[in-house]
């Protein structure tokens, strides 16, 4: 089996990066290599190719088969316009000047077309970053009018509530005053209507208070019983005239204080007589 030229996958899931390897064919796609001759990285746009470009052609001249991913990346870099260049000067048909000048010339041109389109994959992106952001600013000049507009209907909508509640209050404090003036005439009236019968009720208690009745017969008992006592002495003292006077108790019932009455009544000849 010749020597191929071909790629050796390296870097991690889902973002791979490449080897470019001279190794032999019975060999596993990862295994050994019998030289590097350069990278591939797809992760990039445009994806990023470093390449010894004599090496290559070297192994090319030497014999060996690229792969179809390897011939167009050696392609890309200038490695097989080289070995075709290289096969004109053996066989005669230019000088290696010639076939050096024709590879730089190809190479500017190469340079060029790369140039140009990362120049329009930049201008692609300045375009698009500044049309999101044109997007981005219509959004939010939409959203600020939305949110002024919006704030404009609370405000007028809060003013009115508010006017609406001051009306409101200053109805219900004429209302409250107008309930208060009428609520404070009657009050009089009904304070000096209750003031007077409040005061017979007084009155009335007094007079009708049953301790009090009981007290002057008290007295009264009081006062009887000395002038009986005063009588008692005097008659003792009077010969031959025996008259027994009953005391009254204050156990007695003011019916029965009627007798001591009569009884000075009585008594009143026999103080003539001993005058």
């Amino acid at each position: 089996m010749p020597v191929r030229i071909r790629l050796q996958r390296h870097g991690k899931k889902g973002k791979p990066f490449y080897w470019i390897v001279a190794a032999d064919g019975r060999a596993k796609r990862d295994g050994r290599y019998l030289e590097k001759i350069g990278t591939y990285n797809p992760n990039t746009n445009p994806a990023s190719v470093e390449l010894d470009v004599d090496r290559a052609v070297k192994w090319l001249e030497n014999g060996a088969q690229p792969s179809d991913t390897a011939r167009t990346l050696l392609s890309y870099r200038g490695a097989m316009m080289k070995h075709h260049l290289n096969g004109g000067v053996k066989k005669g048909a230019f000088s290696q000047d010639e076939a050096d000048k024709r590879f730089a010339t190809w190479l500017e041109e190469k340079q060029a077309k790369i140039q140009t389109k990362i120049d329009g994959l930049h201008e692609d992106k300045a375009t698009d970053l500044s049309r999101r952001l044109e997007a981005e600013k219509a959004v939010n000049q939409k959203r600020i009018a939305d949110l002024s507009a919006a704030a404009k209907v609370n405000d007028t909508a809060e003013s009115e509530a508010t006017e609406a509640t001051a009306e409101a209050s200053i109805d219900e404090a004429e209302l409250e005053s107008t309930e208060v003036v009428q609520e404070e005439t009657p009050g009089v009236e009904e304070v000096k209507v209750e003031d007077a019968p409040a005061e017979e009720t007084v009155v009335e208690a007094s007079t009708t208070h049953e301790p009090k009745a009981e007290e002057a017969p008290a007295e009264e008992v009081k006062t009887e019983d000395i002038l009986a006592e005063e009588e008692v002495v005097k008659l003792e003292e009077t010969p031959g005239e025996e008259t027994v006077v009953e005391v009254p108790t204050n156990d007695e019932p003011k019916a029965e204080e009627v007798p001591t009455e009569e009884v000075k009544n009585e008594d009143t000849p026999s103080e003539k007589e001993e005058s």
